[in-house]
């Protein structure tokens, strides 16, 4: 495999489709099926209570100064993707099945990720602690934007209700602020044991796959998903982030912000978090979470692909121009041999 398509195919992403096959095969029901929900809705609080702890409050207020590029990229996370995606009911029901829309939607109000957007972002000799703080402040306004859009965009037809709302603030909310709270006792410990405790939040979200999906086998959801629906569900994907990047990549220039902030913007501006948008359908819509979380899947990998060759191509220097007599005379000028001397006119 080339290394190029080696950076862009993320293990994880492939852990994943794995995943999702085992529950295909293998799905989890009965008494298994409570076991492995009470399991998953634990990993979920826990996945929570870290992010919290990691999360530096210092950092988060020293980010405020560049308010401008933080308040482009929530603008591109929280009304275009939304706009976009009630844009896509039109594709409703010849392209996409009501289920799969609810699912498009529910991607278009997860707030952008954290870890891809600051990869990304120094990969393209980007503005880096602004990709930091961008992507801190859109999972934080996340935790209140998500199940309000959700629940006003999606509403009864994803069964939403305040019952959802509710769970997502015992799940995730109240996890996450424990997190800040004992962040003064094991904030050394969570950061020295970084890599470890990421293999633990990687897990519970596989977890929370696992679950979901063997929810939708049971309940025979996955038979209406046809393989010319899921590729037509890869289209609308791909089009969605090329109008994300397309608009960040306009408004940033058209603003005036520097090359290293429009990295930064258009990175946190059209990226997706997976690691936040999953669990949050879990807690959101139970057992019809199969189907919603499948566009945020598919988008996942659509970004991760399309914006790993774009920070490659944007981190290379710019080429040298060639010298405009042609390939003939590219020796520099300094090299050349100087011009005869002029004879003198004849008298």
């Amino acid at each position: 495999m080339p290394a190029r398509l080696r950076r862009a195919v993320d293990p994880y992403v492939l852990a994943l489709l794995g995943t999702v096959a085992l529950a295909a095969l293998l799905p989890a029901t009965g008494r298994a099926a409570g076991a492995v929900g009470g399991c998953a809705d634990l990993a979920i609080g826990l996945l929570f209570f870290l992010y919290g702890a990691r999360l530096s409050a210092r950092e988060a207020v020293d980010g405020l100064r560049q308010w401008r590029l933080h308040l482009l990229v929530g603008a591109a996370t929280f009304v275009l993707f939304p706009l976009l995606g009630l844009a896509a009911s039109g594709l409703v029901p010849h392209v996409l099945t009501d289920r799969l829309h609810m699912g498009l939607l529910f991607l278009c109000v997860v707030p952008s990720t954290v870890q891809s957007s600051i990869a990304l972002t120094s990969t393209a000799r980007g503005n880096v602690p602004a990709a930091i703080c961008a992507g801190t402040y859109s999972s934080l306004l996340g935790m209140a934007a998500t199940p309000l859009l959700a629940g006003w965009l999606i509403g009864a037809t994803a069964g939403f209700s305040a019952d959802g709302a509710r769970a997502l603030a015992v799940q995730l909310l109240l996890p996450f602020l424990a997190g800040q709270l004992c962040r003064r006792w094991i904030g050394d410990f969570v950061a020295r044991h970084k890599r470890k405790l990421g293999l633990l939040d990687r897990g519970a979200i596989l977890l929370v796959v696992y679950t979901a999906f063997s929810r939708g086998m049971v309940e025979g959801v996955w038979q209406q998903v046809t393989p010319v629906r899921l590729l037509a569900l890869f289209a609308v994907c791909a089009t969605l982030l090329a109008l994300a990047l397309g608009t960040t990549s306009y408004a940033a220039l058209r603003l005036g912000f520097s090359r290293e902030d429009r990295v930064a913007i258009v990175f946190c501006g059209s990226n997706k978090s997976l690691a936040t948008g999953l669990p949050m359908a879990a807690a959101l819509f139970g057992a019809s979470a199969g189907p919603v979380i499948l566009p945020l899947m598919l988008y996942h990998q659509i970004q991760l692909m399309v914006c790993a060759v774009i920070a490659s191509r944007w981190a290379r220097p710019p080429s040298p121009l060639r010298h405009p007599a042609g390939p003939r005379n590219r020796r520099p000028v300094a090299d050349r041999p100087p011009p005869p001397p002029a004879r003198a006119a004849a008298p």
